[in-house]
């Protein structure tokens, strides 16, 4: 049973090793999936990371479905013209790079901004509203996290299939050579997400 969302301030959505078609296996996406459409529809500050984003654009009557391939590894996500006049991707980088730990894509919903694409999944970020953001990529994964990831089976799977049975070792040296500037930049995004959303949101709600 999932809380009133209109108790919360703001929706925070990560990731997962399922796909959000999955409702058989996992019923609790529908119902999920409902309550990100009538959160956000109504006006409340949702952040979606990968799984969350897809969650979404699924929510927003979008496609989610599998991508060619499965997008794995460290690798360069680039803004759109859109992004750089964006209030929360202001002062980014028009390129940095991501950790990419996914294989669904999906379409935009109606209405939706495109803020960021790479050249295997056109679809990485998007804004809907003034409120509501997704990104399909990860900024806030330290190198104990990966370690962590690649003990879920499903993830374990997708990273071997597509960089080789010694991915693992790779991605960390990768990552802890990257990790600072991907934190820095992650903080700067999110940072900016809860000011330019959450905060208006507050202070409007008290005056």
């Amino acid at each position: 049973m999932l809380p009133d969302w209109r108790q919360f301030d703001a929706i925070v959505a990560m990731g997962g090793p399922m796909s959000v078609n999955d409702e058989d296996a996992f019923p609790w996406l529908a119902a999920e999936k409902r309550l990100i459409r009538d959160a956000v529809r109504s006006g409340t500050p949702f952040w979606g990371t990968c799984l969350g984003v897809q969650l979404l654009a699924a929510s927003l009557g979008a496609r989610v479905y599998p991508g060619p391939k499965p997008e794995v590894g460290l690798l360069p996500v680039t803004l759109t013209d859109e992004a750089m006049a964006d209030p929360v991707f202001h002062g980014l980088a028009r390129q940095f790079l991501a950790l990419q730990w996914h294989g669904d894509t999906f379409d935009l919903p109606d209405g939706a901004v495109l803020l960021a694409s790479s050249p295997a999944y056109p679809a990485q970020a998007f804004r809907w509203g003034s409120s509501a953001y997704g990104v399909q990529f990860h900024l806030e994964v330290s190198v104990q996290m990966a370690t962590e990831w690649s003990m879920v089976p499903e993830y374990k799977e997708s990273l071997e299939r597509v960089l080789g049975p010694s991915a693992m070792e790779g991605l960390v040296n990768d990552l802890r050579a990257q990790s600072d500037g991907m934190l820095a930049t992650a903080r700067l995004m999110f940072d900016q997400w809860l000011r330019v959303t959450v905060d208006n949101r507050e202070s409007s709600i008290r005056r």
